[in-house]
């Protein structure tokens, strides 16, 4: 994910009433650029999680807003309140005769298959979609991955490196591999800087080696990332890595109310920019370039250069990472910058390597 504006624009055009069960009406808009791009339609999904979650379907949703503004395509997009609601939403989206449907997100993986079974003239994109070895294969859908358990490592080490209480902390909204992936790179990065440095940095809410640890329970309800958060805590965290969407804002909030006793890490996006109200407590953020990724996929589809390879995005790439460190650029010494800035050539080099089961792989 590469930097992008507070808050998302409001496109206005011409809005179309479809309705999905359990969701908002999706919209039509058509956006500026080439004239000649004006009867293709580009759609988006969400998952349950919803566009305005300051994280991963808000990023996702900013490619197709991108998309629109700079291809001069029209969009159409379905919001989904709960799990029930994918195949729903994606049918809407072919009732709307989309020429690229993107799924957002892991939960969307059966419905998008499916669709894309029935509807072999259209073809998709699937954000985040875990373990690409055993995704099924279909001639019009383009995987969209991260291994974020690179960019991760780097968060861990950074955490390991603020503690002052030589406790860090993490919480996922439910364990799935897109995820559990960010979780498993935390702890190897905190691992990495205990042998390092010889301390004894512990993390609290996820053993990536059993494989267990603290989750919300589910992705919207923010006050179970609060207490959630405040669990790990009192256990004596004093750097929290929330991977739960909107949910884990309550983990934020949790932060902010230790006044400065507590900070944290995004991610999926920059916290400072999505969510500036927490940037006070924020030391980094864990982003993926999914709004890059979306845009580039529908381009290809518009160009007629669409191709079903799967996208990884790593450190190497630019399509995760860490984001800047804004209000602590000053507070992180800059011993621990240089040693996080060699840590990142170490891991696109291979020379550190990352064992989390969970990465995704270009097949």
């Amino acid at each position: 994910m590469k930097k992008y504006v507070r808050g998302l624009a409001i496109v206005s055009a011409l809005t179309l009433a479809v309705a999905a069960c359990g969701s908002k009406p999706t919209e039509d808009s058509a956006g500026g650029g080439n004239d000649a791009n004006k009867d293709f339609k580009a759609c988006m999904v969400s998952d349950s999680g919803g566009f305005d979650d300051k994280s991963f379907n808000q990023t996702s949703y900013k490619g197709l807003e991108d998309a629109v503004k700079s291809l001069g395509v029209t969009e159409a997009k379905a919001e989904s309140k709960s799990d029930n609601d994918y195949p729903t939403n994606m049918q809407a989206m072919v009732t709307q005769k989309c020429n690229i449907i993107v799924g957002v997100g892991f939960k969307l993986n059966d419905s998008t298959f499916e669709a894309a079974k029935a509807n072999t003239s259209v073809k998709f994109a699937l954000v985040d979609p875990g373990d690409l070895a055993t995704l099924p294969k279909a001639d019009n859908v383009k995987p969209l991955a991260f291994n974020t358990a690179q960019s991760s490592f780097l968060a861990g080490y950074l955490a390991a490196g603020m503690s002052q209480t030589g406790k860090v902390g993490t919480f996922g909204g439910i364990k799935i591999p897109t995820v559990t992936i960010f979780m498993d790179g935390y702890a190897e990065g905190v691992r990495y800087y205990n042998q390092a440095k010889g301390k004894n940095v512990t993390v609290l809410g996820w053993d990536d080696a059993k494989q267990t640890g603290l989750f919300a329970g589910d992705f919207e309800d923010k006050a179970k990332g609060q207490n959630t958060a405040q669990n790990l805590i009192t256990q004596g965290a004093d750097i929290i890595f929330p991977v739960a969407g909107p949910a884990g804002l309550g983990g934020l909030q949790a932060a902010k109310a230790s006044n400065g006793k507590v900070n944290a890490i995004w991610v999926d996006t920059d916290g400072c920019e999505s969510a500036a109200e927490y940037c006070s407590v924020l030391l980094s953020s864990v982003f993926k370039g999914m709004d890059v990724s979306v845009q580039d996929a529908i381009k290809a589809a518009v160009d007629d250069k669409f191709d079903t390879t799967p996208y990884v995005g790593t450190l190497e790439n630019n399509g995760t990472g860490l984001s800047p460190y804004h209000e602590f650029d000053s507070k992180i010494p800059a011993e621990l910058k240089s040693e996080i800035d060699q840590l990142k050539k170490d891991l696109i080099s291979g020379k550190v390597p990352v064992a989390s089961k969970a990465q995704p792989k270009a097949s």
